[in-house]
Order: structure tokens, then sequence, then C-alpha cells
């Protein structure tokens, strides 16, 4: 296990250390004491310790500074974690969880088979190879549910592409004022539908189509992207900031469309 994880105090010191460079020079002792979960007098001996072995320096103003080393300490540290991490999800989690997928074809436990993933799912079968692999844990019929265990490799994702539309508000005269031949070529081009606001839903139902999710719709789209599905999504004037805040927040590439005739 890396140094820094073997106390308590390690770990404290580097998260405080982290708060010191977040927020330097005006580094309250109070509020890292309320992040970090200790109290402001133990925040005031660990800076004491950490200006002693060279990784703050004070100006004597309760200003506080992180040093070279200081920067150097932390980047060492959060490169072991890294690693560490790494090795807790590839050799440890992969081992012991189980992933659920459908089956292609009938199936035995204990077979190994390769995991694929199809508009959203996870598949698995013992013919079409694939970096991921993995045990089943049961028998299943093809279309089935089954547990996949002893997980290796990566799973191939598409990337997912993101359309956020712009609709405008009824003050605007919502769906009457929306290019619907152009929100239908959208459609066709995506997997997934999302939608926000009432006036997004009736234009797409002006199209003759229906959308996967309408509450919750942010954080909807995000999952389908982390799972390889591209996404249409109709946002009402003001939601259109928030969504592409939220996109931007996961780092999933998007482009916007304003669908106002005028």
């Amino acid at each position: 296990m890396i140094d820094i994880l073997q106390s308590k105090s390690g770990i404290t010191k580097f998260q405080i250390l982290i708060e010191v460079a977040a927020h330097q020079p005006n580094v309250r002792q109070k509020e890292i004491a309320e992040k970090v979960g200790v109290t402001p007098q133990a925040v005031s001996e660990y800076i004491k310790e950490l200006t002693s072995e060279g990784y703050i320096y004070s100006d004597g103003r309760v200003r506080y500074r992180i040093t070279k080393n200081g920067v150097e300490w932390v980047l060492e540290n959060a490169a072991d974690m890294k690693r560490y991490a790494k090795f807790v999800m590839s050799d440890i989690i992969s081992h012991v969880s189980t992933w659920t997928a459908i089956a292609d074809e009938n199936l035995d436990k204990g077979e190994d088979v390769y995991l694929h993933m199809r508009n959203g799912l996870l598949y698995v079968d013992t013919k079409e190879e694939a970096d991921a692999r993995g045990v089943t844990v049961s028998d299943a019929e093809e279309g089935e549910d089954v547990g996949v265990t002893n997980l290796t490799g990566m799973i191939d994702l598409e990337t997912a592409s993101i359309t956020v539309c712009k609709i405008p508000r009824s003050e605007r005269q919502g769906s009457r004022n929306v290019d619907l031949e152009r929100l239908k070529k959208l459609t066709e081009s995506k997997d997934y539908i999302a939608v926000i606001g009432v006036e997004s839903l009736v234009a797409l139902k002006k199209i003759g189509s229906q959308p996967d999710v309408m509450y919750g719709a942010k954080e909807s789209v995000v999952e389908a992207a982390f799972h390889g599905l591209s996404s249409l999504v109709l946002a009402i004037d003001e939601q259109v900031p928030t969504i592409m805040s939220k996109l931007e927040m996961e780092n999933l590439e998007y482009e916007l469309v304003d669908l106002s005739l005028h």
C-alpha cells in the first residue's frame, strides 16, 4: 500500500495540502477543517508540520502557499493513488464483482464469454471475439440475463455524439415555432431522445415520435453517453445552458442546434 494510506495523518496532510493549493493564499483553517473532517486546532498543527517539512510557507499573516516541494509531493502521491486505484479496479473488483449481461446464445455456467456493448446494453457470447472477457456464473438461455465475473480487458464502446436542440418557449410560440422537418431528420440519426419542457414534448409528438425520457433527462443523457448511446436532447430556451454545463462537466462533446423558425 502507498505510504500516505498507511496512516490517517498521512491522508489528512495530503487533503490539507490540496486545499491550500486550491485556495491559496487566502486559506481559512476553519473551512479546511470542515472539508477534511478534523478540528481547526488539528488543521493548525498539520499546517505547522507541513511548513516545517517545506511543503507550504506563510508570509506571517495567515496567508499560506504551496511550495515547489509541496507540489511535487502532491503529484507523486496522487500518481501512486491513481496506480493503486487502477490495481483495485482491474485486479480486485473485476474478480469479486458480477456484471449482468444479456446472453446472445445458450450458455453454460462457468463458460468463457466475450462482452459487447450494443445500444447501451451489455451482451455476451462465445463466438464474436472481443477484448473484454469474463466467465458466466450460471446457465442461461439466449435472450436471458446472466451474471458475468472474472472480467478482463476493456469493453469496446462507440463514441457517443450528443445534439442539443433549443426549443422556443410558449411565449415565442413554442412547438408552433419549431422547424419540424429538421427535427425529424435529427431524430432519425440518434439512438436516444430526451426532452426537457412541455414544448419539447409536443414538438416531438408532432413528428410522430416519443421521447425515451423526460424526467431526469440531463443525468439520463450522460449515462447513455457512457454506454455508447448517441442522444438528441430537446430543451426549452432557459434549460439549454444547464444541459450544456452538465455535459461539459462530464467532458462530453456536443453540438447545439437552434430549431426556432424565427
